[in-house]
């Protein structure tokens, strides 16, 4: 008993250091997946600036604007192209670069990108759990001491790490979901860039006959 209560207790006491260092690790995480996410957005920027670049109506923006507008932006240059017959020169100057364009694009992958975020993101949920684990875990040492005094004492000296972990829980649970608000926004307009750039380039692909034929 005493040599289960002790193991329990070491436990529970390190709970909390346990909780805070996961923390730790998963905001790193985070950071990681913000510099692939402006790594990705970038590429896709700078493919479809270098597409769409000579075009008669291009969209122009200055060095504030966000990399998502650029890319809506000039997959709506794009489409105007598509959509309008007359303009014959740029549209031989899109098939001339569709080819290349179509080529590049390995930086439209993007599921390894969105299980690592879905793995961050789902993950918060147990920190308020860890937390209530080591709370069982100092309750649950306690009630290993022998005789009815020693376990209310044993109880109420156990009381604090059960309440520091709980605390420590419930504190990385809330300031991840914080981080995570942040960065959700942004992650799924990645999604949505990736998406539309994939369905521009069939569409002009089509438009512009350079579909093969066993595809068509």
């Amino acid at each position: 008993m005493n040599d289960l209560s002790a193991v329990l207790g070491n436990l529970s006491a390190l709970s909390t250091f346990v909780i805070a260092m996961a923390c730790a690790v998963h905001i790193v995480f985070f950071a990681l997946l913000w510099i692939w996410f402006r790594r990705d957005l970038k590429k896709i920027a700078a493919a479809l600036d270098e597409f769409t670049r000579g075009l008669k109506h291009r969209s122009l923006f200055d060095s504030t604007s966000h990399l998502s507008d650029q890319i809506e932006a000039f997959l709506a240059d794009v489409n105007e192209i598509l959509q309008d017959p007359a303009g014959e020169q740029d549209r031989r100057t899109l098939v001339t670069r569709i080819n290349v364009l179509d080529e590049r694009r390995r930086y439209l992958q993007s599921l390894a990108f969105e299980t690592c975020y879905n793995i961050c993101r789902t993950m918060i949920e147990a920190y308020p759990l860890a937390g209530v684990l080591g709370t069982i875990l100092a309750i649950g040492a306690a009630l290993q001491s022998s005789g009815s005094t020693e376990t209310v004492g044993a109880i109420v000296g156990r009381f604090g790490d059960a309440i520091w972990s709980t605390f420590a829980g419930l504190s990385a649970g809330i300031l991840l979901m914080f981080i995570n608000s942040i960065l959700e926004t942004r992650f799924q307009r990645l999604a949505e860039n990736r998406e539309h750039v994939r369905d521009t380039i069939v569409r002009a692909k089509r438009e512009l006959s350079l579909l093969p034929e066993d595809s068509a």
